[in-house]
Order: C-alpha cells, then structure tokens, then sequence
C-alpha cells in the first residue's frame, strides 16, 4: 500500500463527548430541523435560502460574516428560513492545493486533520450557540459527517458524488434534508436515481458497522448547471428547466418533490454577480406556475462579505479562497428583494 499512515485519529463518538451540545443547543436545532422539513412537506410557504461562502476558510471572518446574517435573518424571518452554507470539506476539483478547513484549519499551514476535525465541530457548535443557526454543509466524505451529524439541519451532496453508491445509501440514513446536485455531465436521470436511493431503506457498511437505513423522504434535487461536451457551461434553472424536473417527480412518485437552485456554479458559469439576476428570474418562474412554486423551495446562493475572490496569499478580510462570492452590501439587497417576492 502506497500510503504512510501518521496516527489513529479519535472517532466522532469522542469527539462529540469533548465537545458535547448543550441541551439548549439541540432544542434551537430541533426546532429548526422541524421548520426546514415542513417547507420540504409543503406545509411551510417560507423560502430556504442556503447561503455563505464558497468555503468556510478561517473562523473570524466566517463568524463576522454569519453575525450579518443573523440580523438579516430577523428582517425577514416571515418569508425566508436562512441556512448558512459552512462548507468545510471544500477540495478544488482536481484535488490537489487547499481542501478546507476539515484538512487545513490554517489554510497557511500545513494539513492537520485532528486540528481541522475539532476546528469544524467548534465553528458548528459556536454558531448554533452564539447565533441559533445551524447550519448546511456539503458530505464530501460520508464517514466523517458523523463529526457534526447532530449540528448540521441540511447536508449537500456534490456533482461528482452523486453517483457514489455510498454517498447515497448515507443520505438514506439520514434524517434532517439531504440535497443531491445534478451531475457535472447534466444527466437528470443520474440525479434522480439518488434521490430513488435516498428515499429507500438499505442495509450496507458504515464506519465498520452493518447498518440498515430507514429511507430519507427529505432528499430532493439541486439543480446547479452542467458542462457540456466542449467544456462549456450550460444552466438548468429556466422555466422549461423546472417543468422538466417537476415533470420527472410525477414519473418517479416520489414524497416531498422538491428542488433547490444553485445559483452559481455551472448556472452562473461561475459568473458570480449573475446570481442576483438568476435568483430574480427564478422568484419570478415561482409566480408564473404553481407547478414551479411548489417544486422550488429554495436558492442556494454563494456569499461572503467582499466580492470575488482571492488567493491564498492575499489575505484580504472575508474574501472567498474559493469560488468568486457576492459581497455583503450585494447580498444584503438580494436577500431583501428575495423577501419581496415571496
């Protein structure tokens, strides 16, 4: 085996047990878990806006940055359930340079992933504490969700693990929203098969354990763009996009059909000041069919509190490492006319 193995890192069960939730804190999660599922059910007509930035790279800029969204939170509470997006296994897409804050805690340092493990479960803890979020965070690694599994309400599933059979038997164990991401090839079908998965019950191995999963009826589709045969980046979130989908879910007869808008990435060709005009076409698409308003129950929008983004080196205050994000005045303004047309 080509690999040197560095030490026995300590399994999520002691970590939670170093760092355990408060009992207030699971009643602010619970209470949440249960708000975020009824829009999924349909009996909520309240808007989920998973929003943050691309990666969630050092802690004082994240926590800044989700202190404004708390404020804004309570401007719009009665139209929008905000989910702050803290990605943090957020690898670039060949693997290789900074892959989050689960590996790089520091992203000047060098990976440290008992640091990076204990860095993550803290800055969930500190914002479900500190401001009564809890929050989104992308399942890169199915083993490690186990890490954060009772601070996080949603979970998303990437373009490139979406065929994985692991990533979609996990999602099936789960029990708070799992969004599965179309595939970078486009392939609905591809995502639609996950989502048959998720809302299945299975036996299989997890973490060294058989397990058997009672079926997830919350895993829903993201609709995130794709990128065609010559490289270029093709959008999925136009009304004719959106009946298509809600047309799948009637085939597939499926509880809870239900998508939410990425509207960066491949929608955006990661154009990031277009995701305030994607979001105003798809609040709009929401007015013009009822089909549309009860499929989309959310967008998914990439923010962080300068615009664009920035190398490593740079170390501008709150500007993403990552994919380009809009900065906070933008968002602010966007977040308040999404309000609007809910």
């Amino acid at each position: 085996m080509n690999m040197k193995f560095n030490r026995k890192l300590p399994i999520p069960k002691e970590v939670k047990e170093m760092y355990p939730v408060s009992h207030e804190m699971a009643l602010v999660k619970n209470q949440r878990d249960e708000e975020i599922k009824s829009v999924f059910r349909g009996e909520s007509n309240k808007l989920l806006l998973i929003i943050g930035p691309c990666s969630a790279d050092k802690r004082e800029p994240v926590l800044d940055y989700i202190g404004r969204l708390a404020r804004l939170q309570e401007e719009v509470k009665d139209k929008i359930i905000i989910i702050p997006r803290l990605y943090t296994n957020k690898p670039r897409t060949t693997g290789a340079g900074y892959k989050g804050m689960l590996h790089q805690p520091d992203p000047d340092s060098k990976p440290d992933m008992l640091k990076g493990i204990i860095a993550i479960r803290d800055l969930h803890m500190t914002v479900l504490r500190d401001y009564g979020f809890s929050c989104a965070d992308e399942m890169l690694y199915p083993d490690n969700h186990r890490y954060t599994s009772d601070l996080l309400s949603y979970v998303a599933v990437g373009a490139r693990s979406v065929e994985n059979q692991q990533h979609r038997l996990t999602a099936s164990g789960l029990d708070i929203p799992v969004g599965m991401k179309n595939p970078t090839s486009g392939d609905l079908s591809v995502m639609m098969n996950a989502i048959k998965a998720g809302h299945g019950k299975h036996v299989f191995i997890y973490r060294g354990w058989e397990v058997e999963s009672q079926g997830n009826p919350y895993t829903h589709a993201i609709l995130r763009g794709y990128v065609d045969f010559a490289g270029k980046s093709v959008s999925n979130y136009h009304y004719e996009d959106l009946l298509g989908l809600s047309g799948l879910y009637n085939e597939a007869g499926l509880e809870n059909p239900s998508t939410i808008i990425d509207t960066n990435h491949s929608n955006s060709g990661k154009r990031y000041l277009e995701q305030i005009r994607i979001a105003k076409e798809i609040m709009q698409n929401r007015k013009q069919s009822d089909d549309i308003r009860r499929l989309v129950k959310g967008l998914m929008i990439e923010s962080y509190i300068e615009d664009g983004a920035q190398s490593t080196t740079d170390h501008v205050y709150g500007k993403s490492i990552t994919d380009p994000c809009l900065g906070w005045e933008k968002t602010q303004s966007l977040v308040l006319d999404i309000a609007n047309d809910v």
